[in-house]
This record gives structure tokens, C-alpha cells and sequence, in this order.
């Protein structure tokens, strides 16, 4: 039964079926092949049960202060004082790709849309001093990486959700490793830069560096707002969702740049990614009620664990299957389907769930912008009009530094685990 639901799965998605239709279908073709084929009703009532959660309802609005964000024409302001931070330094345009990356992943949480929303000014700043097209659009769906694990993060939610973390936790584990993927690109870039002939421009003066600074000070207070007052107890997560999104309201009428278009532009996108998110979610979790009841996680736990007893062996192996299942599957629905088989494995090699959840994340994450289906190469090849193959070619070199975190993060715990177990004291719940 389970080989043939993730057989199903796994075709579908090659076909390019939707991956909301894809995981659909193989529920209903495992249902009908097991022995639950008279009980069709257990569907709907997991899919109902499944989206009917507190904890889910943060989702939509990150999601629109991500959306609120773009046509509030924040982007354009981050973009411009990063510039004039770092614009000066070899292959400085490169350098404020990623450091615009870091700062608008405080607000969204997404790197869809940090892909779209600055990956169009970005990629046509670059091409403008001299980059080459696909290397610009490269650096931009590398850089959106960051995005998930810097709180807020959306994927982090599903993850707290799924493996029954806090998510005040899960965004504090995001900051520092968050902050590793963005300075490893950078120095990655500076590396490459010696090779390579990078057009380059003349250090702002400090004026327009306040300038900048200053014009964008209001959204680049939105991060510290929204985390601070969550880790305060003055919000839960979902009302932090809600606070951005009238933050990002305020920023866009203070900035004179939001107009009933966009507004209604950046609603009709919430609510057609919110919804393909809920039906997804609500027809994993009927696919994770059919694992749990063929007790497929408990099947899989016992033979990984016959295989090594080794942790460090284990991360290993788990690294390389997530990150092959991320280059065909997309982070969310992959989310969806792994933790629950995984966590048992995690539990019997003593993993700490909040680290297992960064390294999945990135893991993921770096799915995105990995050939052949990563959903990012599409989004710059269409925003930067590159063609689909120099993208994903000039994206394979900028696939390092990102790996090198990704172990980093398995094999030190500390860098996930420190700074919540700082501020928030060590978990010592039990909920597993």
C-alpha cells in the first residue's frame, strides 16, 4: 500500500501534475486499494480535521505580509539601502542580492516571494552594470534560501505544527543558521569574484547611505517588531501574522504606494496560495493517518536503525534522501510526508527535534533552486526572461556553500539550538 502511494506520488509529480492534485490522487488510489475501501468518508474527515488547527491559521497571513510587502514597494527601498551598504564591494551587486535576501526574509518568511518580489529588481540591476543574466538570476534564487529560516518563516509554522514544537522555538533555532547560509554566499561570491570579472561601482557616501537607511527604516523595523513581540507573549505567532500584515498596510500608505490595485492584487495571491497550502496539508495528513495505521513510520525506524546505529551515519543518510526528495517534491508537501515518517527515527537516535526541523528545512530549501524541479529556477528564469538551462547551470556552483551549512547545521546542533535554549530556557517538555 505505501509503495504504491508514493509510487503514484512520485509519477504524478515527474508528469508535472500539480502537486495538489498529485498528492490527492495517491491518498484516494491507496484508500482504494487497501483495506479502507469501504470507509472512502475517513477522507474528507482527516482533510477537515487536519486543517481545522489554531497553529495553521498564522499561515495565510505571513503569506500576505509577503504579498503586502512587494506592492507596498518595500522591496524597492530594501533593495536601494543595501545597495549603499554594500554595493562598493567586489561583485558588490551580487553582495546586495544576498544581503536584501537576509533583510526581506524577516518580513515574508517565504522565498517564493522573495523570487519574485526582489528577484525582478535584482536580476535587472545586474544586468544593467554587467552581469551576466543567468548568473544574476543564480544568486537571486540561491540567496532566496534564506528566506524560510529566518523568522518569520511559513515553513517553520508547518514544521512546529507537524512535529509539536513551539514555534516561538523553531523561529528563534532559524535566526543563526539563517544568518550562516547569508554569509556563506557572500563570502562564496568574494571567493568567485577573484576568477571571474565582475563589473564593480564606487562606495556611497555616508549620506546616502543614511539615506537609504533612513527611507527604509520603517520596514527594516518589521522584523524586530513582529519577533519581538511574539517572544514577548504580547502576541501568538497567527497574531503576529495579523500585526504584519497592518504594519505592512501602514508602510504602504505612509510610503503613498499602495493602491486598492495592488491591494486587491496581493489578496487574490494570498488566497490562491493559502488554498493550495490547505488542500495539500489536509490531504497529507490523510496520508499520514493511512502511514500511521499500516504503522509504515514504525516499519521504517526499525529498518533504518537495523542498518547503522550511528547518529552521525544516519544524518548522513537522512541529508542526502531529503535533499533528493527536495529536488522533485516541493518543500511544504515534502515537509508533509517526511516528518511523520522521519520523526520516530529521530526519536530513536536522540536527535533534538528543533534541530532536526533547521535541517530539514534547509535541506528542502536548497530543493528550490535544485535542478531539475526546483520550483525557484522556474520563478527567476521567468521574472529574469533567462533561459530555464543556463539558470540551473550557473545556479550548480552557488549549490556549496549552501551544503557546507547544511552540515554544519546536522553535525552542530548548537547553531539551531543556542539561541532558543538561551532565551528561552532548554526544552523540557515532553511531547514525543
Amino acid at each position: 500500500m505505501a509503495i504504491l502511494l508514493f509510487t503514484v506520488f512520485i509519477a504524478l509529480i515527474l508528469l508535472r501534475v500539480p502537486v495538489s492534485f498529485a498528492i490527492g490522487a495517491a491518498v484516494v488510489a491507496a484508500f482504494l486499494t487497501s483495506d479502507f475501501s469501504n470507509a472512502m468518508q475517513v477522507i474528507p474527515q482527516q482533510i477537515l480535521e487536519g486543517v481545522d488547527k489554531a497553529s495553521l491559521t498564522a499561515v495565510p497571513f505571513f503569506i500576505m505580509a509577503g504579498n503586502l510587502m512587494n506592492a507596498a514597494g518595500v522591496t524597492d527601498r530594501i533593495f536601494n539601502f543595501a545597495n549603499a551598504l554594500v554595493g562598493h564591494f567586489k561583485a558588490g551587486l551580487a553582495q546586495v542580492n544576498v544581503l536584501s535576501s537576509m533583510i526581506f526574509a524577516g518580513i515574508s518568511g517565504a522565498a517564493v516571494a522573495d523570487c519574485a518580489g526582489l528577484g525582478a529588481i535584482e536580476i535587472k540591476a545586474m544586468r544593467e552594470r554587467g552581469y551576466k543574466p543567468e548568473f544574476a538570476a543564480a544568486i537571486t534564487v540561491a540567496s532566496a534560501v534564506i528566506g524560510p529560516l529566518i523568522p518569520p518563516s511559513i515553513g517553520l509554522v508547518i514544521y512546529a505544527f507537524l512535529a509539536q514544537q513551539s514555534i516561538d522555538r523553531m523561529f528563534l533555532a532559524g535566526v543563526i543558521p539563517g544568518l550562516l547560509v547569508g554569509l556563506s554566499l557572500m563570502l562564496w561570491v568574494r571567493a568567485i569574484a577573484r576568477f571571474k570579472d565582475f563589473p564593480t561601482q564606487p562606495r556611497a557616501p555616508a549620506r546616502e547611505v543614511a539615506r537609504t537607511g533612513i527611507d527604509g527604516l520603517l520596514a527594516l523595523m518589521a522584523p524586530a517588531i513582529i519577533l519581538g513581540c511574539i517572544l514577548s507573549g504580547f502576541v501568538t505567532a497567527t497574531e503576529a501574522g495579523v500585526l504584519a500584515c497592518i504594519y505592512c498596510i501602514g508602510l504602504g500608505l505612509w510610503y503613498g504606494e499602495l493602491t486598492s490595485k495592488s491591494f486587491w492584487e496581493a489578496l487574490n495571491e494570498t488566497a490562491m496560495m493559502t488554498s493550495v497550502i490547505m488542500i495539500i496539508i489536509g490531504f497529507s495528513i490523510a496520508m499520514g493517518w493511512l502511514l500511521a495505521i499500516e504503522q509504515v513510520p514504525q516499519g521504517v525506524a526499525e529498518w533504518v536503525f537495523s542498518l547503522t546505529e550511528s547518529k552521525s551515519v544516519f544524518l548522513a543518510l537522512m541529508m542526502v534522501f531529503v535533499l533528493l526528495i527536495g529536488c522533485v517534491v516541493e518543500g511544504v508537501p515534502a515537509k508533509l510526508i517526511l516528518v511523520p515518517t522521519l520523526l520516530p527515527l529521530v526519536d530513536l537516535y536522540g536527535i533534538d527535534r528543533v534541530h532536526f526541523g533547521i535541517v530539514l528545512q534547509l535541506a528542502l530549501l536548497i530543493g528550490i533552486a535544485t535542478p531539475p524541479m526546483g520550483i525557484g529556477l522556474y520563478i527567476v528564469s521567468e521574472v529574469g526572461r533567462v533561459q530555464f538551462d543556463k539558470v540551473a547551470l550557473a545556479t550548480l556552483p552557488l549549490l556549496v556553500p549552501l551544503l557546507v551549512v547544511l552540515i554544519l547545521l546536522a553535525y552542530i546542533p548548537a547553531l539551531s539550538t543556542f539561541l532558543p535554549d538561551l532565551i528561552l530556557g532548554p526544552d523540557t517538555s515532553i511531547l514525543y
